[in-house]
């Protein structure tokens, strides 16, 4: 069974660190912010096994020099090969799976270009790290992909076990709620989702992880097939919708100007 942990960062950032019972040990997915890791590892006397990294930005990677500096050149530092991330000397070049090093653990890799061409997410036992590609009620922004890419990519995660816990890399919960509400405003899994999340945050608590099977519930971007966000998105942009990528687009569109 593996055991997450969020660390905050920055204003909205979660760094999660990732261990198996068996391994003395973790791991740590997109450490923007170096000195929280290191203060956590300190404050738990915990060895760091390695690092993961999911996309290019600088809030995902900024902490990689300060980890090998304090943990060692060897540590290994997985992370896409095409975004040419400075540190990573274990590069990831296509979609499958790759066995952790020091460590007992098999991660699948799969390739979701859209936030960033060359994004990639870890799948460790039903643990999905997912950077900015999949968020609890939304995704990424376009940056360097399409709105084709990247609902296909999502498209491939919903494919995943609904029991797949979703462990994206922002506390994004509550903006991305009023939105789904706003497009999709009779969605009774989705109101009662947002009372919920608006409880956790009121104790400071993080929403997150989601679940693959809640997402598919509530979240409009895994959703464009619905008939009654095709109702809002045609009213909003005065034209009809003939076909989920281009209600996702819309809703990509309408989102970045929510």
């Amino acid at each position: 069974m593996l055991h997450i942990t969020p660390l905050p960062a920055f204003d909205d950032n979660y760094i999660w660190l990732f261990q198996s019972q068996q391994n003395a040990g973790v791991y740590v997915v997109d450490p923007g912010d170096g000195q929280v890791v290191i203060d956590y590892l300190s404050k738990t006397q915990q060895p760091l096994l390695g690092i993961l990294i999911t996309h290019h930005h600088h809030d995902h990677t900024g902490g990689i020099a300060a980890l090998v500096a304090k943990f060692g050149n060897n540590l290994p530092v997985y992370g896409p090969q095409v975004e040419n991330i400075t540190g990573i000397n274990r590069p990831i070049s296509a979609s499958g799976n790759i066995t952790l090093d020091h460590s007992d653990l098999t991660a699948r890799i799969i390739e979701v270009p859209g936030h960033t061409l060359g994004h990639i997410c870890y799948l460790i036992e039903d643990v999905l790290f997912c950077g900015d590609t999949l968020f609890s009620g939304g995704c990424g922004r376009l940056f360097e992909g399409s709105a084709e890419q990247m609902y296909n990519s999502l498209t491939e995660l919903a494919q995943l076990d609904d029991t797949t816990k979703v462990c994206c890399a922002h506390e994004y919960t509550l903006a991305n709620l009023a939105f789904a509400n706003r497009v999709e405003p009779n969605n009774e899994e989705l109101i009662d989702y947002t009372q919920k999340a608006n409880a956790l945050r009121t104790q400071n608590l993080p929403t997150l992880p989601s679940s693959i099977g809640l997402e598919k519930a509530i979240n409009p971007f895994l959703r464009s097939d619905s008939a009654e966000i095709w109702q809002s998105l045609s009213i909003q942009f005065q034209q009809p919708i003939e076909n989920p990528l281009q209600g996702f687009a819309l809703l990509r569109q309408w989102k970045d100007n929510f």
